[in-house]
């Protein structure tokens, strides 16, 4: 009896084991899975805004930032989803160890109920309970015996009910292995049409790369001329963002420049701002990150590199950017060119939103989350609608990639 008790602790002791291993792998799965779901959904949101009809007879440098960025999408999809065909092998693999293993067990175990339940049926035959009772001692040695009598008979039940619960839990688990490999197949073989695309936007960029170089001192001007811009814009922000650092504490009585003196209550925001750090909403909507922050190569010139200091989202015409957080408009912005830029300051942290065609907000104005700041510029050229979005702490630029939740 003893030898079948060991087998049950480690039956149950493999089962445990077991079920912690796959409810760990099941949250790494479900993150992966999530992940890729995100993927597909910024790959589908990018063949709807960078490739739409109208972009074909657009700028073909924007043409090229657009499959560059939907390339190196695809790429990480192809990645996570190798990252979920690899680790559902593993817990197959795993499983079918465990399930091997589990068999062993229950074999054994069934061997060893099986001369528990033969030995019970030549005790029963060979000498008669009433007997066994009746040839007691005492009346409490015959009690002990009946009490011994219905122990037994409840372990033997037990033990026939424990084998066919463990029965149950194999064939469970053998039909969730079976489930697992098919999604894997299914997994690999989405990897496949994902791979195929990429071999297509890799040829088509190679076509559209040698249609530039026929006729590159065009465009050559035409990134001159946008790196001028972007410096330009640059300046003007850390221009605005210093003189509104000094007219905030020359209120106070402070000749602090390099940052904000705080009241206690813009302390208080500045925290709540700070504690919402990979949580704080999109400034649109809807939208695809089509550029991103620091410092990058040219596609075109892998010798030249740019700076962008914020992130660039295109989003639908007429889209509206909305506040990432509470806070107060501190200064609004009109480019030469006639479009428009709002800032927002949350106590030392200052959001700034770029290339609206009209704002719905005046300076000194308070602003709630989500709050609706102005519409989005769409380019009546190429039907472009681009807003360009900054993040500040004081004079020091901040990756707003860092800071909005899954951008």
């Amino acid at each position: 009896m003893r030898n079948i008790v060991a087998h049950i602790i480690l039956f149950v002791v493999l089962l445990v084991s077991c079920a912690t291993t796959l409810f760990a792998q099941t949250s790494e799965q479900k993150a992966l899975e999530a992940k890729r779901a995100r993927l597909q959904k910024e790959i589908k949101e990018m063949n709807r805004l960078l490739f739409k009809e109208k972009k074909q007879k657009g700028n073909v440098l924007e043409q090229m930032d657009a499959l560059d960025q939907k390339i190196n999408k695809r790429q990480e999809l192809i990645k996570v989803t190798n990252q979920q065909a690899n680790l559902l092998n593993r817990q197959i693999n795993a499983n079918v160890r465990k399930i091997s293993k589990l068999r062993e067990d229950l074999k054994q175990l069934k061997e060893e109920y099986a001369v528990l339940i033969q030995k019970s049926y030549q005790n029963k035959t060979d000498e008669n309970r009433i007997m066994f009772l009746l040839s007691s001692e005492n009346f409490f040695q015959a009690y002990k015996r009946m009490q011994y009598i219905k122990q037994y008979t409840k372990y033997r039940k037990e033990q026939g009910e424990a084998i066919v619960t463990r029965t149950n839990e194999l064939t469970t688990l053998n039909q969730d292995l079976v489930q697992q490999r098919k999604v894997k197949d299914q997994l690999i073989a989405e990897n496949k049409q994902v791979k195929d695309q990429l071999s297509k936007e890799v040829t088509s960029q190679k076509e559209l790369l040698k249609s530039i170089r026929s006729n590159e001192s065009k465009y050559a001007k035409v990134i001159e001329d946008k790196q001028r811009e972007t410096r330009r814009i640059d300046r003007e922000i850390e221009r605005l963002i210093k003189n509104a650092i000094v007219s905030s504490n020359k209120k106070k009585g402070s000749k602090n420049v390099a940052k904000f003196e705080l009241t206690p209550e813009a302390k208080l925001l500045a925290n709540n701002f700070s504690s919402n750090k990979g949580k704080l909403i999109w400034p649109v909507e809807k939208g695809v990150k089509s550029q991103g922050f620091g410092v990058y190569a040219d596609k075109l010139y892998p010798g030249i590199k740019h700076q962008n200091n914020g992130v660039t989202i295109t989003t639908d015409k007429g889209e509206k950017a909305r506040a990432i957080f509470e806070g107060e408009v501190i200064e609004i912005m009109t480019l030469r060119t006639g479009q428009k830029g709002v800032y927002i300051r949350h106590g030392d942290y200052i959001s700034m939103y770029f290339n609206l065609a009209n704002v719905y907000v005046k300076k000194g104005q308070k602003v709630t989350s989500k709050q609706t700041l102005g519409e989005v510029y769409t380019n009546a050229l190429n039907g472009d609608t681009k807003l360009k979005f900054y993040l500040y702490q004081n004079a020091t630029k901040l990756n707003p990639e860092h800071w909005i939740y899954q951008m």
